[in-house]
């Protein structure tokens, strides 16, 4: 670990700001970089993807003006983009940062982009026989998800507590692990090589009342159909840049996917919109309150807030 003495003699630890979708960390983030000299580095999994830009929440230009951003806009939307990917770059981000004099702020939603630099953990590829992993999808195709969850949550519940049903993909995954291995999903990330962050890090979070932050969400679902989602998820749906990718999973644009191919209504994508942005905020909710260490930001008094954090990391 580097010790942040070597660049500035004024600080003992880099901040990270996270919480929920909808929460306003974007705004603290910028108004403590404002005070710090900050630069703020994105932790946003969606974030990355070019054109992607309402439905992710993404600072304006003239946000992105008043305080520099990275980690934003960095790959196309058809690039296949890893957590150990985001994890090498923000190193190198913050580094350079922190040569011109600066402090890196870090900003985001994405459990394990946050997880990666606190807990300094490189994620390995597990060894999974692909038979196993035909044969469960065999089996979702016939029975589908249900039967699957519950083995995975039987002999895997924390893995099970931290993947959404409806994601398939992760849940066969995980399930398939444990198969293949005898080990659960659970064993290889915390037996991932850990070799501990690269810098002192202090975790703050932003912790809703789950009624209050549902709340904001629907609000600025609303908000993000005014200012022209439809017409941004059409243009990336006419691209056919989404079709194969990582992207394509973002919410708010694989819902109104469906919309255009005909398969509901208008009305109903956006009700789905608002629905499984509540969902994923639930499950952000549940990530940042296993991580240790986190300091809760209380954000209904933000200057006092702001002073807090500096005094917690000068």
């Amino acid at each position: 670990m580097k010790e942040l003495s070597e660049y500035n003699s004024s600080y003992r630890y880099i901040p990270i700001i996270a919480g929920p979708t909808a929460s306003g960390k974007s705004s603290l983030a910028i108004e403590l970089a404002l005070k710090i000299n900050g630069e703020i580095i994105s932790c946003d999994s969606m974030q990355i993807y070019k054109g992607l830009d309402i439905g992710t929440a993404k600072v304006t230009q003239e946000e992105q003006n008043l305080v520099p951003h990275h980690m934003i806009d960095i790959v196309d939307p058809d690039v296949v983009f890893s957590v150990n990917d985001f994890a090498l770059r923000t190193i190198n981000v913050i580094e350079d940062i922190l040569k011109r004099g600066k402090m890196p702020v870090l900003c985001g939603g994405t459990g394990q982009y946050v997880t990666a630099l606190y807990e300094g953990i490189k994620y390995v590829d597990e060894p999974v026989d692909k038979k196993i992993i035909d044969g469960l999808y065999a089996e979702f195709d016939k029975n589908g998800i249900d039967d699957i969850y519950s083995k995975l949550e039987t002999i895997d519940p924390v893995a099970s507590a931290k993947i959404h049903k409806n994601n398939t993909r992760r849940v066969i995954r995980a399930y398939a692990v444990y198969l293949s291995t005898g080990k659960t999903f659970t064993w290889w990330n915390e037996n991932s090589k850990k070799e501990g962050p690269a810098y002192p890090f202090k975790l703050f979070t932003l912790d809703y009342d789950r009624s209050i932050i549902y709340d904001r969400i629907n609000r600025r679902v609303d908000q993000m159909i005014d200012e022209g989602l439809i017409n941004e998820a059409k243009v990336l749906y006419d691209s056919g840049m989404l079709q194969n990718s990582t992207a394509k999973q973002a919410i708010g644009y694989k819902e109104l996917f469906d919309y255009f191919e005909g398969r509901c209504s208008l009305d109903k994508s956006i009700y789905e919109i608002k629905l499984r942005s509540r969902h994923y905020a639930k499950r952000q909710l549940t990530w940042f309150r296993y991580m240790e260490k986190r300091h809760i930001i209380d954000i209904n008094d933000v200057p006092t807030t702001l002073n807090y954090i500096i005094d917690q990391i000068s």
